[in-house]
C-alpha cells in the first residue's frame, strides 16, 4: 500500500505528489519545532550565564565536573538542533538550495550523547540544568525522528519493481540445488 496522495488526498495515479518534506517545512508545526527550539537556546544561554553559573560555584567535588560536563553537552546538543533548524528554514525560504541543504545536513551531528540521568550524582545536579537537559533531549528526540522521515525518498521519487516472494524462493531453491524449476 503506497502512502503517497493527490493534493486532493485521493490514492496517487500519475497525479501530483505532495512532498512532507516540503510539506513539513511551510507548516505550523515546523514554525512550532522553529520558535520552541531556538526559546530554549536562548532559555539554555540565559541560565548558564545567570542562576546556573552561580549554582555551579556551589557544587563540590565530582558534581562540579559533572555540571561542566553535562553542560558542554547540553550546549553541542543545542547548536546542533539549531543548526538543523536554521538549515531547514532557509531550504524553505529559498536562501540554499535542497543539495546546498543535504550537505550542510551531513555536516551537523545529531547523534545523541548518552542520557545522563543514570550517571552518579546527576540528581544533585540544580534542577535548572536537569530541566533544560531533558527538555533539550525530548527535542532532539522529536528533530531526529523528523529528519530520518525527511531523509527517506518518498514513493513518488523512487518507484519500486514488483517483488514477487514465491519467485524468490524458487529462485534461491534453484541456486542451491543447481536446478531449474520451471
Amino acid at each position: 500500500m503506497s502512502n503517497v496522495y493527490r493534493v486532493d488526498g485521493a490514492p496517487a495515479g500519475g497525479a501530483t505528489t505532495v512532498s512532507f518534506g516540503e510539506r513539513f517545512q511551510s507548516s505550523e508545526q515546523f514554525d512550532h519545532i522553529f520558535k520552541e527550539g531556538m526559546a530554549l537556546v536562548e532559555r539554555t544561554a540565559s541560565y548558564l550565564d545567570g542562576p546556573g553559573r552561580k549554582e555551579a560555584k556551589d557544587l563540590v567535588g565530582g558534581v562540579g565536573v559533572l555540571y561542566a560536563t553535562e553542560s558542554m553537552r547540553l550546549t553541542t546538543r543545542l547548536l546542533d538542533l539549531a543548526s538543523w533548524l536554521l538549515i531547514r528554514r532557509a531550504l524553505r525560504e529559498g536562501e540554499i538550495t535542497d543539495e546546498e541543504a543535504q550537505k550542510k545536513r551531513r555536516r551537523v551531528k545529531l547523534q545523541a550523547f548518552g542520557r545522563p540521568s543514570h550517571v552518579k550524582g546527576y540528581t544533585e545536579l540544580p534542577q535548572g540544568l536537569q530541566n533544560l537537559i531533558e527538555e533539550s533531549f525530548q527535542l532532539h528526540d522529536r528533530i531526529s525522528q523528523l529528519d530520518r522521515v525527511l531523509a527517506k525518498p518518498s514513493a513518488a521519487e523512487t518507484p519500486q519493481a514488483a517483488v514477487n516472494p514465491v519467485a524468490q524462493q524458487v529462485g534461491l531453491l534453484e541456486r542451491a540445488f543447481s536446478v531449474k524449476f520451471s
